[in-house]
């Protein structure tokens, strides 16, 4: 999957991988509203799977999944060698998933519940840190 073209203008592809279909859904939305291209995955399988086929600009990523948790995928796309800019969200907060989430140098945290407009700044702001 390739990103979006808007006026011959190439936008940045979004990876969104939470096992919740409804959030994926309404995130899927939020991103396309505002112009970038969104690939939707339900596991982190899936979307390790995908990445044969498209690298994404940024990444959200859910921790709490069954399966594959949002670490075991950072440590999956570590052992490939691959540095995507991840956004880790996540309902439990923790001091101890604080830490692991620091220590995985991730582009930025965000706790459940969270507003759009956040979720959107975090986005620009990553995708400004890495893709310039």
């Amino acid at each position: 999957m390739s990103g979006s073209q808007t006026e011959g203008v190439a936008q940045p592809l979004i990876a969104v991988v939470d096992d919740d279909v409804s959030f994926l859904r309404s995130l899927g939305r939020l991103f396309r509203s505002v112009g970038y291209a969104v690939a939707s995955f339900s596991s982190g399988r899936e979307f390790l799977s995908s990445l044969g086929t498209s690298t994404p600009a940024c990444v959200v990523l859910d921790v709490q999944m069954p399966e594959m948790n949002g670490f075991e995928v950072l440590e999956r796309l570590a052992s490939l060698g691959l540095c995507l800019p991840v956004i880790l969200i996540t309902a439990h907060d923790t001091p101890q998933f604080r830490e692991r989430a620091h220590r995985a140098e991730t582009a930025g945290l965000l706790i459940k519940p969270f507003d759009g407009e956040s979720l959107l700044a975090s986005v620009h702001r990553t995708l400004e840190l890495y893709t310039t």
